[in-house]
């Protein structure tokens, strides 16, 4: 399926902000961008620009694990659906999530010193990593194929090779044509345009693609893997009951899922700041009515209301196209 804009069709419109509040005092802000896609991938309403680019960061894990699924890796190895959403984490190198991570190794037959992912500061070993899991699922797809497992990070690897096959078909546009480069845990991000993100999730809602729906089915179902208790993923996902999808990406990157909608929602916060995302998330979700107000004040405490003396608040909204 291709994913363009309408040729002439307006995607810019005014940018969100994020306001720090101290005692109800303005003291800093924040510039936000975001796209919403509809279930075939088309802009539906914008924030600020759709046309801004933005590396994937770890937004882009669920579409890099799509290449476990499928290539029968999960099968092969008897992988389940804790292992595959593990693969798709930004985990916070909790007990339980190590512990996945060492499980899908063990199950493929290799050892984790083969992870090239770098090993936290403070921990002592690569499994603490935030994204183990990735690099787990990459090895484990090496090893089902017998491809070579020291370079798998380098971009010209046929593991990164069809990653990259796999989401291009999702967008409709040749992979060649997306700028590569290597993300702080070594593995290769994309740069994207917002709208691109917003119709790479659309495509995670809507189940029509049956490895995406495998993996949406994993990340609903064990969303405490997909972050960690406490952090916004996770509890957003626990929150609304598995009809929405949460990856957060570093540098200001959210992306988001409606299972009931089929749409896709992408932030990208100029700054980089995360708690502002977070804020936004949470007002975008509220304006689209994919959260209730209950669920709304239940965020909102832990990650709009900062502290006794400091919140956030966020003004604008999406203008529909």
């Amino acid at each position: 399926m291709a994913v363009s804009l309408a040729r002439g069709k307006r995607t810019q419109a005014e940018p969100l902000t994020v306001h720090l509040l101290r005692e109800g005092i303005p003291e800093s802000m924040h510039h936000v961008h975001a796209a919403l896609a509809d279930e075939r991938g088309r802009l539906l309403a914008v924030a600020g620009d759709a046309e801004t680019t933005t590396f994937a960061r770890s937004s882009f894990k669920p579409f890099q694990a799509l290449a476990v699924v499928t290539t029968g890796t999960l099968e092969h190895f008897r992988l389940g659906e804790r292992d595959l959403a593990v693969i798709c984490s930004s985990h916070q190198g909790q007990t339980e999530a190590v512990r996945q991570v060492f499980r899908i190794l063990w199950q493929a037959d290799i050892d984790p010193a083969e992870l090239q992912c770098p090993i936290p500061p403070g921990k002592r070993s690569r499994l603490e990593h935030g994204c183990s899991g990735k690099h787990a699922g990459m090895l484990a797809v090496c090893a089902k194929y017998d491809w070579p497992r020291h370079t798998y990070l380098q971009r010209q690897h046929p593991v990164q090779e069809l990653i990259l096959r796999q989401v291009g078909e999702l967008l409709g546009v040749p992979g060649v044509e997306f700028i590569a480069v290597h993300d702080d845990c070594g593995a290769p991000t994309y740069l994207l345009q917002l709208h691109q993100l917003a119709a790479l999730y659309s495509r995670l809602a809507t189940g029509q693609h049956l490895g995406l729906a495998q993996i949406t089915r994993a990340m609903t179902q064990h969303p405490e893997l997909v972050a960690g208790s406490g952090h916004f993923d996770t509890e957003l996902m626990l929150a609304t009951q598995g009809s929405i999808i949460s990856k957060a990406g570093a540098e200001g990157v959210q992306c988001l899922a409606n299972l009931e909608t089929g749409m896709g929602l992408a932030i990208r916060v100029l700054d980089g700041a995360k708690r502002a995302k977070y804020a936004t998330a949470i007002h975008l979700l509220h304006q689209l009515g994919w959260i209730t107000p209950i669920v709304r004040e239940r965020l909102a405490e832990q990650f709009v209301q900062l502290g006794p003396y400091v919140r956030l608040e966020v003004q604008g909204e999406l203008s529909l196209l």
